[in-house]
């Protein structure tokens, strides 16, 4: 019956919240990681980090607890493997390089990997839905756009992950409306997974929400970006929910567009786009006055947005789909506007 099965279903969810909790309480109290303010820091004090252990930890415990005990996967065993090995793997790497911070291409020839690995194990996304031209097979090029995928994502997600409690609180955000649209539309393993990342990263957020006691490193922002690309494919391809691939871009919009736009314009000024910096826009308005909290929340904003306009997109005809992009298009450009012509009269460009 759906009414016992729901509350079951919102108790597991209350328990793994309470177990992400006391996971990051934990990792907060033994200070494994800790980050040191520099010249390139949002943060003035050390603080302990890799508390985004949290939601790898709450993930996989969720995920293997709903497999053997529970309701039954509906995608194929390989892609299951798949999926959970390469998460792990790189989760692994990713908390190792927290312990002792290795070097940018090191980082990127490990994500590498890792989404080789997920391709290896058939995840490729090897046809879309295009206005106009229908189911577009992308043939041996379907390799190179589920590379360029997922590593453009994992890296866009681990790229905002500079401020107290914003990658936390998005995730919640784009998990929860992932959660409930493919739940809506017949999902069970994606929708089960969803949920597993929104009671993790709300658990985390008890000790990341500004201020933070704790910060999300590396573990938790590349498994995450690494996870909701690699979700995106599984639920538009394998899941029994058949979601549009686009629900997810729509969803993380607003870091798509930051990363992309901070790309193209250091790229313009001849920049090392491989050298770290404090020059995207959620950066440049923090740096402008604002708190952690008030771009945090800025942020959020934007995504309970998207979040609307991914409902709306699943209830309307797959070729007028990408017109849905087109006023949150409109509201990054003038968000970015704004934030560049203030950074500017701040002399931060």
């Amino acid at each position: 019956m759906l009414v016992p099965y729901f509350f079951i279903h919102i108790l597991f969810f209350v328990l793994l919240t309470i177990f992400a909790y006391f996971v990051v309480l934990f990792f907060l109290k033994m200070t494994i990681a800790i980050d040191e303010p520099n010249e390139r820091s949002s943060h003035s004090i050390t603080t302990p980090r890799s508390g985004g252990i949290t939601i790898v930890a709450t993930f996989f415990v969720g995920i293997l607890i709903i497999y053997f005990f529970g309701d039954k996967t509906h995608i194929g065993q390989k892609y299951m493997i798949s999926f959970m090995v390469s998460a792990l793997s790189l989760a692994l790497i990713s908390f190792l390089d927290d312990l002792k911070r290795k070097s940018p291409l090191l980082k990127l020839s490990i994500m590498v990997l890792a989404i080789i690995s997920l391709m290896w194990g058939g995840i490729v996304l090897d046809h879309l839905f295009i206005p106009g031209f229908n189911y577009v097979h992308f043939g041996w090029f379907a390799y190179p756009i589920t590379f360029f995928w997922v590593l453009g994502l994992t890296n866009a997600v681990n790229f905002m992950d500079g401020l107290d409690g914003l990658i936390g609180g998005t995730a919640a955000i784009v998990s929860l409306f992932f959660m409930i649209i493919t739940f809506y539309q017949g999902s069970t393993f994606v929708y089960i997974t969803s949920y597993t990342i929104l009671a993790g990263s709300i658990g985390f957020l008890f000790l990341n929400f500004p201020p933070a006691k704790i910060f999300m490193g590396d573990v938790g922002s590349i498994f995450l970006g690494f996870v909701f690309a690699a979700l995106a494919i599984i639920a538009s391809l394998y899941d029994k929910s058949h979601t549009s691939f686009l629900v997810m871009p729509m969803l993380l919009f607003n870091v798509i567009f930051d990363t992309f736009f901070t790309f193209i314009r250091r790229c313009i000024r001849h920049e090392n786009v491989l050298q770290p910096h404090r020059t995207h826009l959620y950066q440049l308005l923090q740096r402008s006055g604002y708190t952690h909290l008030e771009v945090s929340l800025i942020q959020y904003c934007f995504c309970f947005l998207q979040g609307l306009g991914a409902l709306w997109m699943i209830q309307i005809p797959g070729n007028t789909r990408l017109y849905v992009f087109i006023p949150f298009l409109f509201l990054q450009v003038s968000y970015a506007t704004l934030v560049m012509n203030m950074a500017k009269k701040k002399g931060l460009l």
